[in-house]
Parts: C-alpha cells; sequence; structure tokens
C-alpha cells in the first residue's frame, strides 16, 4: 500500500494545480481533494513539500504533514479492524464528514424522500423539520447538542405553538396617509395535538437515523430511546362504520356520477378487505385474472391474491366500459399521470384522495343516512369492526397485509369490544341481583 500527496495534472483557470491525497492498494488508487491549490513551481514533487517560494509554505506543509499522518493512522485502523480492504476504505476514513450539521443531513434526508418518490412522507415532514428550525432561529445545530433537554423544550413549544401571542406590527409612518385596512375574523387555530407533537420528534429521530447512515454521527449521541426522550404515540379512537351503515351505502341511489364514483370507491375498498386507496386507484386490468386479484400492496409490497366477491364484480362491470386499452387502470383517477414518476404519481393520489373523502363527507355519507365520519381510510376500520374477534389473527394479517402478526394483533384490538362489554355488565349485573327491588322501579 502507498500514501502520497500530488499535484493534479489539470491546471484551474488561474494557472494553479489542486493537491490531492493519493492512496494506492492492489494495484488499484483512490484520490481525495485537499481543498488547496498551488502553482506548480511552489511545489517539490520529491519532497511531497510545498516550497518556500510560497507565501503560506509552513502552514499548507503542517497541514499536509498532518492529512498523510491520518491516512496512515487509518490505514493501519482498518488492517487492525479487517483482514481485506480497499484504498477507498482509506480515503473513506480520513475524508471530512460533509453536512454533519442537523439541518445539513436534515435537507439531505429531505431529497431523499423526493427521490424514493415518498410524496405524503415529504409533505408532512417538511413542515415539522421547518417548526424545529423557526425553535433554533432559523440556526443550525450540531449533532452532538441535539440533547433530550433541548427536545423537552421543543416540546412545549409546539404545545404552546398556536398560543404564542402574534407578532408586534411596527407604528406606522405619520408623514404616510392611512391606508384602509379590511378587518376579517380570524378563526382560532387549534393548538397541536399529543400526537402531531410526537410526529416531529419521530421526525427529528429519522433525520438522526439518516445522519448516522452517512456516518457523520454515532450512536451514543443519539437523544431518544434508553436514557433519552421517549416517543409514545397516543392511542387514536377509531370510529368505524356498523353492518347497518354498509348497508346503506350499498343502496343508496345518487344521481351525481362523481358522488357515485366515491360510494363505488369506497365500496369496493371494503370488499377487499379495506384496500388502501392509493393500491386501489392503481389497479390494472390484468391484475384481475381466474375470478382472482392479484397485486402487491404498496405500503409494504407484500404480495397476494383474494377472490373477487361477487359485490366487486358488480362494481367491476360498470368500469370495464370505459376501458381503452387491455392494460388501462380500473378506475380513472390517474388517467393522464405519468405512473412512471412515483412522487408525481403519490402526489396526485393525495390530491385524489383528498377530493373523494371530501365527497364522501359532504354528499355520500348525509344521503346514505350516516352521522359518522366517512372517508377512504374508514372501510379498513370498518372491515376491522365487522370482523371483531370472530376471524383467526392469522387470516386477518393476510388479508389485511401485514408483515409483522404483532401489527395485526394491535390493530384489530380497537375494535374487540365484547369481552369488556361483558365485563361491566357482569358488574352491573351484580348490583341488580342485590337490589331487585329496582328493576321494578
Amino acid at each position: 500500500m502507498g500514501i502520497k500527496i500530488v499535484l493534479r495534472k489539470r491546471k484551474n483557470a488561474d494557472g494553479t494545480r489542486p493537491l490531492i491525497l493519493q492512496v494506492w492498494k492492489n494495484g488499484k488508487a483512490s484520490t481525495t481533494h485537499l481543498d488547496y491549490s498551488i502553482k506548480p513551481e511552489d511545489w517539490d514533487k520529491k519532497a511531497q513539500r510545498v516550497k518556500t517560494s510560497h507565501p503560506n509554505s509552513v502552514r499548507l506543509n503542517n497541514f499536509l504533514r498532518k492529512k498523510l499522518a491520518d491516512a496512515t493512522d487509518g490505514a493501519l485502523e482498518l488492517e487492525g479492524e479487517k483482514k481485506t480492504f480497499s484504498s477507498k476504505a482509506v480515503i473513506k476514513k480520513i475524508k471530512p464528514k460533509s453536512g454533519s450539521t442537523f439541518f445539513l443531513q436534515a435537507n439531505d434526508y429531505l431529497e431523499m424522500l423526493k427521490k424514493t418518490g415518498k410524496y405524503n412522507q415529504y409533505t408532512s415532514d417538511k413542515p415539522r423539520i421547518g417548526h424545529f428550525r423557526e425553535f433554533l432561529n432559523e440556526e443550525d445545530i450540531a449533532f452532538s447538542d441535539l440533547s433530550p433537554g433541548l427536545l423537552v423544550k421543543f416540546v412545549a413549544f409546539l404545545k404552546s405553538y398556536h398560543k404564542r401571542p402574534p407578532k408586534k406590527k411596527s407604528a406606522p409612518d405619520p408623514d404616510q396617509p392611512k391606508k384602509r385596512v379590511r378587518k376579517s375574523i380570524a378563526k382560532p387555530k387549534k393548538p397541536m395535538s399529543e400526537r402531531t407533537v410526537m410526529n416531529h420528534l419521530a421526525v427529528l429521530r429519522s433525520v438522526f437515523a439518516h445522519a448516522r447512515n452517512n456516518q457523520v454521527v454515532k450512536k451514543e449521541y443519539s437523544p431518544f430511546g434508553e436514557g433519552g426522550i421517549k416517543i409514545d404515540f397516543p392511542e387514536t379512537n377509531k370510529i368505524p362504520l356498523d353492518a347497518e351503515d354498509v348497508a346503506n351505502l350499498e343502496k343508496v341511489e345518487l344521481l351525481d356520477p362523481t358522488h357515485d364514483h366515491a360510494r363505488k370507491l369506497w365500496l369496493f375498498s371494503f370488499y377487499f378487505a379495506g384496500m388502501r386507496i392509493s393500491d386501489a386507484l392503481l389497479l390494472c386490468w390484468p391484475d384481475f385474472t381466474n375470478y382472482r386479484l392479484h397485486y402487491a400492496m404498496g405500503k409494504n409490497d407484500k404480495a397476494d391474491s383474494l377472490k373477487i366477491p361477487d359485490k366487486a364484480v358488480a362494481i367491476l362491470k360498470h368500469y370495464e366500459q370505459f376501458k381503452e386499452r387491455p392494460d388501462d387502470l380500473i378506475f380513472p383517477d390517474l388517467k393522464g399521470v405519468d405512473l412512471d414518476d412515483e412522487f408525481n404519481t403519490k402526489r396526485a393520489i393525495a390530491f385524489r384522495t383528498s377530493a373523494i373523502d371530501k365527497i364522501l363527507r359532504l354528499h355520500v355519507a348525509p344521503a346514505a343516512g350516516i352521522a359518522k365520519k366517512l372517508t377512504m381510510h374508514i372501510s379498513r376500520h370498518t372491515f376491522a369492526n365487522l370482523a371483531g374477534d370472530a376471524i383467526p389473527v392469522q387470516m386477518l394479517q393476510k388479508l389485511y397485509r401485514h408483515s409483522d402478526i404483532k401489527t395485526t394483533i394491535g390493530y384489530q384490538a380497537n375494535f374487540i369490544n365484547k369481552p369488556a362489554d361483558d365485563a361491566l355488565d357482569a358488574v352491573i349485573g351484580k348490583v341488580n341481583i342485590a337490589r331487585p327491588e329496582l328493576e321494578n322501579s
């Protein structure tokens, strides 16, 4: 193995050449720039030194000696850790970590979400990172300063985010004519919920994990987990439809085609165990073969097949009349969208989901006599509610496409109420037995 500093052959516009560190091992060379350039006449190639003719020769030579020592130490450290390593590994060991502060890594994290097509996560996480930036008065922060105590203060900041007094306006200029200001009644903003606050902490944890993957911070600096701040998501109250509500959706007549389309989408999702709308809108006709639906759930790429219920067949027959190509989409919502562009596809799905949820809430639910909140995702809760504890959890895991059965058990626990109801009746029943006169009053 060889390590040395050389002057690059390619010249800069001012006639100087960059200084680079080269590492050879097994006939392969790797290099890294040292962020300094000098004139060829100021370089001693044999001694690998800057000549005294350079005005900063002493400082530069000290810098170069340190870089050579770092490379040698890095090679020895790698040699002690593993039997084989490359010249590239030595360069990586000594190369300064770029983007070692929080917001530089946060920007890189958001860019990674964008490149991988994670539109929903990108649009959710970006403003949360913005709130942390606002909390720090627009200043960046080193990961070593990201302490549990700082995050506790950030939580307090978030919980009072919409309660803070508005910024003071500057006094009007007496020499300028008064402008007529149109008064408007501003609706009071709700304070952030506990779940929203926890989501902010979860994003900071994701950025920290991203920085760890980029090797700019070590695990022991984490302000989360054991000895740090804990992220506890509160349980949400999931209110599904009951069997009568679903029956009302099946029989209600809607004259507006957009309203009826939203209703059909909801029912189609319900018939396939609460299929997510993001998966339903991407279904194509070839996904249905031999009376079965074959698809991979977008959230975890878990593939499986399901029989096509007769009620779903009726919906498919309705949309078959609009088929233009054999491989066409079942539903028309994403027609014209470039499905190869994952980020824009998910953005289009998000916009369509919002529009469909609004139609379900404002038009379909009232027409069907449903007082509960109606959204596409409620179809998943409704299926879980009607399944209750009557279906084995292993089968529900298959229907829900959960990778881990613990997820299924936790999810289904929200909709199994009979044991608790029976226990409540058993205790209250004892009071009635002890006081029989209450029953006749």
